[in-house]
């Protein structure tokens, strides 16, 4: 029969070489380059535009709503980008005010929200995991080193 330290330590050792490194990559790799413009917009910095929305796209929990962006000054477009922190009443083709700090797929309403709030929570996250990680296996290489080995 299998004892409770036996689950334990499987659970421990999955959580340890598969759950802190998808952590660590998932706060880190995807979001650390989202955090200082979620900050920006979050400052009110960022080129002001309209955001046109072109199409919702839902997943199980929310919808997003894609489309174009057109800087006020200067004409910059982007196409195909998210709104994030969408204000409530978006409509297929009504635009809406905006701002572009340079996120890599998107554009923030201007009305604000938590997505600054999030992506520096994934990040610390990430951060944390990958710490906690590199703790984990220094102290198992070390407690390998230290091993004394028992004599024959």
């Amino acid at each position: 029969m299998v004892g409770l330290e036996t689950i334990s330590s499987w659970r421990t050792k999955i959580f340890v070489w598969i759950g802190l490194p998808a952590i660590a990559i998932i706060g880190l790799v995807f979001s650390a380059a989202d955090v200082v413009p979620a900050w920006q917009a979050n400052a009110g910095n960022g080129t002001l535009g309209t955001f046109t929305p072109v199409h919702e796209d839902c997943g199980r929990r929310s919808c997003s709503w894609y489309g174009d962006f057109t800087a006020t000054e200067g004409g910059a477009k982007r196409a195909d980008v998210i709104l994030y922190d969408e204000p409530d009443g978006m409509a297929e083709g009504k635009a809406v005010p905006a701002r572009d700090t340079g996120a890599r797929n998107g554009v923030f309403s201007t009305t604000g929200g938590y997505t600054w709030l999030l992506t520096t929570g994934l990040v610390a996250a990430g951060a944390i995991a990958a710490v906690a990680w590199i703790v984990m296996v220094v102290r198992l290489i070390s407690r390998r080193r230290t091993r004394v080995p028992e004599p024959a």
